[in-house]
């Protein structure tokens, strides 16, 4: 006697999300779902992954950084969750590193440069025309 059971425990393609070849570096899109009131609507997120955790277990992880008006802003997104609609490659990273957690450092001495080269140039005093 054998019984087939084709019930559906989660809401996500679990297999789908496994697939999903999602690596440091990779330029994505996340879609997530937001509930307003009764309603909701989807939200991208569009960023660098800087790390993806946890391998292929039920817990796995990944972080996303963007830059938001010249802020950092970094969200980290569980794998399999159910508020994800879902998730676009962009473009793959070219990297030899697993965590891109340097990309902050980078960033902050990057602006730091900026800032100084803009208090530094002082405007130029044109002379006066006769």
């Amino acid at each position: 006697m054998t019984t087939v059971f084709d019930t559906k425990f989660s809401p996500i393609d679990i297999e789908a999300r496994r697939k999903l070849d999602l690596h440091a570096g990779d330029a994505v899109r996340v879609w997530q779902k937001i509930k307003e009131g009764d309603k909701t609507r989807l939200q991208a997120f569009e960023g660098l992954v800087l790390a993806r955790k946890h391998g292929m277990e039920a817990g796995a992880t990944f972080t996303v950084r963007k830059v938001s008006d010249g802020i950092g802003v970094e969200r980290i997104f569980p794998l399999y969750s159910p508020v994800i609609e879902k998730i676009e490659i962009l473009r793959r990273g070219n990297i030899r590193r697993a965590k891109l957690y340097y990309v902050r450092e980078k960033a902050q001495s990057e602006a730091r440069r900026k800032m100084k080269q803009t208090l530094y140039t002082a405007p130029k005093e044109e002379a006066p025309s006769e």
